[in-house]
């Protein structure tokens, strides 16, 4: 399971969308332009304020549009912002936005789709677990915090098509935040047409992005993207449907694949194994981490050593080994390779000596440690269950870490899995009605801050409610400094309080290996597909 988004940032081109011009002539108009693919998990919700998982959002990425998109090595492209200006402060953003873009109800898409859209997001009354990505725009936090209205926040219509946002100061990433789904634009008179069943449903939901969303109910595993005659860019979108179906067997989904029922199949460590020299083998790096997370309301996981001890009970490169594709060993939450402080990745200057004992297989001093930890906790025994999304891979890590805990400390603790469908854990772990988790989080942009902000304290994203003031207060700095150099020394910090205090306990980096038919090309990949300028091939 990955919470998130994530919007997800990451490196991985399949093809991009600069090469329809050179291979455009070799599709032949006798090529049905039909998709099918899969995701291991189902839809929870199509309201940008409300969303929170991989799957979802990539449905919103793909049917609705904002301001910016992320195009080939993430890095954000215009969309619906005609034109950006920028004030010499930094602090007023000006967008442009197209004329003539249709929401699927009809209605013409305007400036006060987004004053609407955000706005909503950022009252408290939403209760959207993303509001606290919209610091650092005017009055942002006061709303998030019920000391203000949101009325206002610093964004406005100037006419029909021009946008202005006023921020309280600058904020580095801000055009990557521009095309996170939580800023897209949002129809105001469907929502209030739908009330709470707004995004529940392909019916109760509408659309301007590339796509339309049919056949979604809100609880099957099977539905489809089809073209958006009334997109902007409509010429540009050669596929004419998306065929989606839920496979959370690897397996399973490799069958259909062999059978040509699927264009792409997720596998297993086995297969991916057997497949690596295939031409339709691909291994996707995604900037995500899957980590375990205590519930810190339960007393038995109030002590650090005991914290401690469980995380150096866990040898992370063999559970990915175990995993094969892509999937790397994790000593950090923040995910390496996505940024570059003066040369050197973010994660390795994160890292400090006790950090890295404490995220290290060491099975002598885990035990020593986890019986300090029972000592403190005036326990005999630890038993807990940890929750799991209910896909092969989820399970996988799930038995992984319960053999892992047995047999580093034996009788002196008892670990249940139980696997649930993604909707159910979801709702689990935001009511705080869990002892563990096994969850994810994919960054929403390439920034550190992507990561850690979801972990401090008032956070909706840190379902465990770890708590630590000097992170807090390392967080909240890094978004105010101007200086670029001391923004991340704060975030290095911050990064190393986590781990040394195992507020979670990252496990791995995701990534993943695939089959893709070769005739998909112009396949986009940031952490989540892009279809926009797919095509099929002869």
């Amino acid at each position: 399971m990955n919470k998130g988004k994530i919007l997800m940032t990451g490196a991985v081109i399949f093809m991009c969308g600069s090469m329809l011009a050179a291979c455009g002539k070799s599709q032949g108009a006798a090529v049905k332009q039909n998709l099918n693919w899969m995701t291991s998990a189902e839809i929870i919700t199509m309201d940008p304020s409300k969303v929170t998982d991989s799957t979802s959002f990539q449905q919103i990425e793909n049917t609705t549009e904002g301001l910016y998109q992320l195009g080939k090595d993430s890095v954000p492209v215009k969309g619906l912002a005609k034109k950006t200006t920028v004030n010499k402060a930094g602090l007023i953003w000006t967008f442009d936005i197209r004329k003539g873009t249709k929401w699927s109800n009809g209605e013409t898409v305007t400036a006060k789709d987004f004053v609407y859209s955000w706005k909503r997001t950022v009252d408290p009354k939403t209760a959207s677990q993303y509001s606290y990505i919209f610091s650092g725009i005017k009055n942002a936090d006061q709303i998030v915090a019920g000391k203000k209205k949101a009325d206002t926040l610093g964004v406005k219509a100037v006419g029909k098509y021009k946008l202005k946002v006023t921020l309280e100061h600058k904020i580095p990433y801000f055009k990557l935040l521009m095309s996170f789904p939580v800023f897209f634009p949002e129809n105001q008179t469907a929502i209030e047409k739908y009330g709470s069943k707004y995004g529940t449903s392909s019916k109760t939901t509408v659309y301007n992005g590339p796509f339309v969303q049919k056949g979604w109910t809100g609880s099957n595993l099977s539905w489809t993207m089809v073209k958006n005659k009334d997109y902007w860019n409509a010429k540009a979108v050669k596929l004419q449907t998306i065929h989606f179906a839920v496979e959370k067997s690897p397996s399973t989904a490799y069958n259909l694949y062999q059978d040509g029922k699927l264009d792409t199949a997720s596998l297993s460590s086995q297969a991916s194994k057997n497949l690596q020299k295939s031409p339709e083998y691909v291994v996707r790096k995604a900037n995500g981490t899957t980590y375990f997370q205590f519930n810190l309301k339960q007393k038995k996981f109030q002590s650090t050593k005991m914290r401690q001890a469980i995380s150096m009970a866990l040898d992370r490169d063999a559970l990915a080994k175990t995993l094969g594709g892509g999937y790397t060993g994790s000593k950090n939450f923040t995910a390496a390779g996505m940024t570059k402080v003066n040369g050197k990745d973010f994660t390795d200057l994160s890292q400090t000596k006790e950090s890295l004992l404490v995220t290290g297989h060491h099975k002598k001093l885990a035990q020593n440690y986890f019986k300090e930890g029972l000592k403190e906790l005036g326990l005999k025994k630890l038993s807990f269950t940890v929750i799991t999304a209910d896909d092969d891979t989820s399970k996988s890590i799930g038995e992984y870490f319960q053999s892992a805990m047995e047999s580093t400390f034996g009788k002196q603790i008892d670990v249940k899995v139980q696997s649930l469908p993604t909707k159910s854990q979801f709702a689990k772990m935001d009511s705080g009605n869990f002892e563990a988790t096994i969850s994810g989080w994919n960054a929403d942009f390439a920034d550190p801050i992507s990561f850690l902000d979801c972990m401090t304290s008032t956070n909706g994203y840190n379902s465990g409610k770890w708590t630590n003031k000097t992170y807090d207060k390392l967080v909240a700095e890094s978004k105010t400094t101007s200086d670029s150099s001391q923004r991340m020394k704060l975030l290095e910090k911050a990064e190393n309080t986590l781990l040394v205090d195992q507020g979670i306990t990252p496990l791995i980096q995701t990534g993943s290996a695939w089959m893709l038919k070769s005739k998909v090309k112009g396949l986009i990949y940031n952490s989540s597909y892009y279809f926009e300028h797919v095509y099929i091939e002869k």
